[in-house]
């Protein structure tokens, strides 16, 4: 995923529709679209004040032909083109040309380019005739009310499939620049600089000194809305976090406050932009946790004396061990060459996030999506939940299909439930790290049924048909996305927090009120 100069300027306006064109404009689609073609013959032949029986009998057709062309209902043949450009001195580029002579004709387009969709059509709505009669204001009401139409529409659709496909596109874009984001570790390196970090964890003074260098403040409080993690108040700069979570996690959620903000992120329009924004203020906080510079000096000297861990990396800065292991998976590739995998999985054996670029097969869905499928129960990520000491990592080989990797894992504990983090490598990369001499092997022949989808054949033998069992359904199997710019926040009892929490008018030097 490329980053974006994307800030989270919230300010939300009473608008009834987006301002931007939805994507099926044809500004932004075919510039031939029979509409718009049909749309610049007429202003051209009108404003040479020429009328449809003379344009018609000058290329040699008839009116109602001719006037079929100019309402987009017929496609004319690149000759009748040629001769209408020719009749009315401009040329075929300038009619089919994607840049359109005036706003009206922009709004006409798109009035009449929606009604022949098959958004309206589903609907059952009257068209509206779009000629000179209809003013232009009555054009933009009508456009803006289509364009919320599509919107509420797009909220309703956004399914658990639109999501993992929206994860799909994200992880395919991020493998490209193999995790790692060149202008995300800039300015973060920047950052530390301006507040004069030297290197290691960072520590609570350097936080509340960043802080204050954007020019904001941190407000801890007891009533922040349940459904949010922290509320950035732009108005008054403030940041408000919750009063009682441990100091790892609040600091973490503050970093990806402020990456909201030296991000330029603006409101998600929809679920893939909330998850790329989701990733880049990830990246940003644990750029600012891991500071390049340092973690790449640490792992460079960890890989001369080939004792490589994401153990050293979690306790040199003080990180939780997913932090360490994310970070990894940005650094390893870009400064060493090393190819990487990781898993996310719940001790039930689902998915919930993955990466590579080292060529591991993870399970995916017919969109690609690999979040929400069930992990093969023979990687190192499911077999750590029987290790008998999670206080230590657990490492294993595992004999794939498409090669042998090498990978550590660690149980943690979340309000959640138990998640294993993996990382791993291709077994030509294994040299480089501590604990290559592991005895753990396993083999796993995933994405073949047989490996570990299907029970052993004389265990379904004796049970097949003899039980019934009650499946626990998923809610996001039986509920659509969360509507709304940030899905899952009741926005309802954000604003009604911040309107607790504005702060109370004071009286300046000359008396008044600030």
């Amino acid at each position: 995923m490329a980053p974006r100069s994307t800030t989270p300027q919230g300010q939300r306006t009473r608008a009834s529709a987006p301002s931007a064109p939805p994507a099926d404009s044809v500004f932004d689609g075919d510039p031939a679209d029979p509409i718009a073609v049909g749309r610049r013959i007429r202003y051209r032949r009108k404003r040479l004040r020429v009328t449809l029986g003379q344009l018609a009998d000058q290329v040699g057709m008839a009116a109602s032909a001719l006037s079929l062309i100019e309402n987009g209902k017929r496609e004319p043949k690149l000759s009748t083109l040629a001769a209408i450009a020719k009749a009315l001195d401009t040329s075929v580029e300038q009619l089919i040309g994607a840049k359109t002579q005036s706003k009206r004709m922009e709004l006409e387009i798109e009035v009449e380019r929606v009604q022949r969709g098959p958004m309206y059509s589903s609907l059952g709505l009257p068209s509206v005739r779009v000629g000179p009669g209809l003013s232009t204001e009555a054009l933009e009401a009508i456009v803006a009310l289509q364009r919320q139409l599509a919107h509420r529409l797009d909220e309703q659709a956004a399914t658990p499939e639109e999501a993992r496909r929206a994860n799909t596109d994200l992880r395919a874009r991020m493998q490209k620049l193999n995790n790692y984001f060149e202008r995300i570790e800039t300015m973060a390196g920047e950052l530390l600089a301006a507040i004069g970090h030297g290197g290691g964890p960072l520590s609570e003074h350097h936080i509340s000194s960043l802080v204050s260098h954007v020019g904001f403040e941190i407000h801890q409080v007891p009533d922040l809305p349940h459904s949010t993690r922290s509320v950035t108040d732009l108005r008054n700069k403030r940041f408000y976090l919750p009063a009682r979570s441990s100091i790892g996690s609040t600091w973490s959620v503050l970093l990806q406050a402020v990456g909201h903000l030296l991000l330029d992120h603006k409101r998600p329009e929809n679920y893939g932009e909330f998850l790329e924004q989701r990733v880049e203020t990830n990246y940003f906080a644990a750029a600012l946790m891991i500071p390049e510079s340092s973690a790449v000096k640490l792992l460079a000297e960890s890989k001369a004396r080939r004792e490589l861990s994401v153990d050293d990396l979690r306790d040199a800065f003080a990180v939780s061990h997913e932090t360490a292991a994310h970070r990894m998976t940005n650094l390893m590739t870009q400064h060493f060459g090393i190819p990487t995998h990781f898993e996310k999985v719940h001790s039930s054996g689902i998915i919930h996030k993955a990466w590579s670029n080292d060529g591991i097969a993870f399970p995916t869905d017919h969109t690609g999506a690999v979040e929400g499928q069930r992990a093969c129960r023979y990687f190192s990520a499911r077999q750590a939940f029987s290790a008998t000491n999670r206080l230590l990592s657990h490492f294993q080989y595992t004999d794939t299909p498409g090669g042998t990797f090498w990978c550590s894992a660690r149980v943690e504990r979340s309000t959640d439930g138990e998640f294993s983090i993996a990382f791993g490598v291709p077994y030509e990369h294994v040299k480089w790290f501590r604990n290559r001499d592991t005895a753990v092997r396993k083999q796993s022949t995933c994405p073949d049924p047989a490996c570990c989808q299907e029970p052993p054949g004389a265990l379904a033998d004796t049970w097949d048909g003899q039980s019934w069992p009650s499946a626990r359904p998923a809610t996001h199997m039986l509920a659509a996305m969360p509507v709304g710019a940030f899905p899952g926040v009741d926005e309802t009892e954000v604003y009604r927090f911040l309107q607790r929490h504005q702060p109370a008018p004071t009286i300046d030097p000359d008396g008044d009120l600030t």
